[in-house]
């Protein structure tokens, strides 16, 4: 039997591949083709990161891809296992609304949006991807969305009101 090697926590990470592209650049004798791979990674603890690697071979643009999602994590603000409010992102012509969803809903959403959303550890939310269909810029305004998100304690104490009026509505019956 094989001895299992140590891998630290830091290290088990959720990793999607997004979109494997062949690209070009046009030069004197013809065309020259790279690959784009659009990687995601996160923790199910609401902590992401997007990378991107160009490469001549497509295993090379995942490393890439990899090390700089590794190395560009954000933490989220995510309530329970949905997210605390509404919200629109937007990246060129792409715009991507989320809404919170109640527990059992599960994610209801297609494509780079889901994987976005699953490696953050959202189990339960609403999509809607509106505007341009381009992969990339559709998963990069899902970024732009989730960094978007406010914690309802802290959004609470600047506003002067109770934290549990700014919880979404099905949460808000049970504490009152």
């Amino acid at each position: 039997m094989e001895h299992m090697e140590y891998q630290p926590m830091d290290d088990q990470m959720d990793e999607r591949v997004i979109e494997i592209a062949r690209v070009s650049k046009v030069v004197k004798g013809g065309r020259r083709f790279r690959y784009r791979v659009t990687v995601v990674v996160g923790d199910n603890k609401g902590t992401i990161g997007l990378g991107i690697g160009k490469a001549n071979a497509v295993p090379d643009a995942m490393k890439k891809a990899s090390d700089r999602a590794r190395k560009n994590m954000q933490k989220v603000n995510l309530y329970k296992t949905t997210i605390p409010h509404e919200v629109l992102g937007q990246v060129s012509g792409a715009r991507v609304l989320l809404r919170p969803a109640s527990e059992g809903t599960g994610v209801i959403s297609a494509g780079g949006v889901r994987a976005v959303l699953e490696v953050a550890g959202v189990h339960d939310i609403l999509t809607k991807s509106l505007g341009s269909a381009n992969m990339l810029n559709v998963v990069m305004a899902t970024f732009d969305a989730l960094h978007q998100l406010k914690d309802a304690r802290e959004e609470a104490i600047l506003r002067g009101k109770n934290a549990d009026e700014l919880l979404p509505y099905w949460d808000r019956r049970q504490h009152a």
